[in-house]
């Protein structure tokens, strides 16, 4: 499987707005607690290692 990065996620706006708000009352630790579970959950539910490296370098260039 290969990395997609077309847009895939409906009603973008949306899906930003419930992630922002769900760290409102967060203080900084909790939100990068709260983003580190975020990507361990997700990765999970991804399982394919090739792409999560993908994903990885994609998001590690400066």
């Amino acid at each position: 499987m290969k990395l997609n990065v077309n847009p895939m996620i409906d009603d973008p706006d949306g899906f930003y707005k419930e992630l922002i708000d769900s760290q409102r009352n967060c203080n900084d630790e909790e939100q990068r607690l709260m983003n580190a579970k975020l990507i361990l959950i997700l990765a999970n539910h991804i399982g394919d290692r090739g792409v999560l490296s993908e994903a990885i370098a994609l998001a590690s260039l400066r």
